[in-house]
């Protein structure tokens, strides 16, 4: 298998968690967002929607979009899973991760925030503050869903890592790049910490990537 990301691209770290997590072995191919190697021809004939990750399996086969890649890595590797044996607890599971995947994460990526700056002239200040809020209101949904929860355990659902936790560590990770508040979220700074201390997340992380840069 082959990964194509970028370091501070929260998606393929989502990708690089669930990898890490079912053990599998993959190559690693850089695509500098910021130098717009995205948009050259031969990665848009990789994936036409020019954005990271793409993952591309022995057969050739490549995938896009997280969710849909650890979903493909579920059903074609599937231990250790990263859902639940039951219709309901994968559900919920989907759940989590959407709340981040579909709520948290869109309104706050790259091409947001440089829409912003450079297209509707909003300075650094006006776009970390635009940053906080969707943080802050998306992660006060998800402590919702979590806290007291009777199925959360030492993780999202239950005491193993599944998808939701996969989507989870990026996006603390980001929300404390951008200096968000997260002591009102407790259950969520728990997991993340349990996840951190994951032999497996060793070598995961943005700045353990070859690509890293300040």
């Amino acid at each position: 298998m082959k990964l194509y990301s970028y370091f501070r691209s929260s998606a393929a770290y989502r990708v690089r968690i669930a990898l890490a997590l079912k053990g599998l072995d993959y190559e690693m191919d850089f695509v500098h967002l910021r130098r717009k190697e995205h948009r050259s021809d031969d990665y848009l004939a990789l994936n036409p929607q020019g954005l990271v990750p793409t993952l591309v399996d022995d057969d050739g086969t490549a995938l896009t979009q997280s969710l849909a890649i650890v979903e493909y890595l579920e059903e074609t590797r599937p231990e250790p899973p990263l859902l639940p044996g039951d219709a309901a607890g994968r559900a919920r599971v989907r759940a989590l991760a959407s709340a981040i995947a579909c709520e948290i994460h869109p309104v706050n990526n790259l091409r947001v925030l440089l829409y912003l700056t450079r297209e509707m002239g909003v300075d650094d200040e006006a776009k970390n503050v635009w940053y906080r809020h969707w943080v802050d209101e998306g992660l006060t949904g998800l402590e919702s869903m979590l806290a007291g929860h009777p199925a959360t355990g030492r993780f999202c659902h239950g005491d193993r890592p599944t998808l939701a936790d996969a989507f989870l560590v990026p996006q603390i990770f980001n929300a404390e790049r951008f200096g968000c508040d997260l002591d009102k979220f407790p259950t969520v700074r728990r997991i993340n910490e349990e996840m951190l201390a994951l032999p497996a997340l060793a070598g995961t992380a943005p700045g353990d990537q070859p690509d890293s840069e300040a």
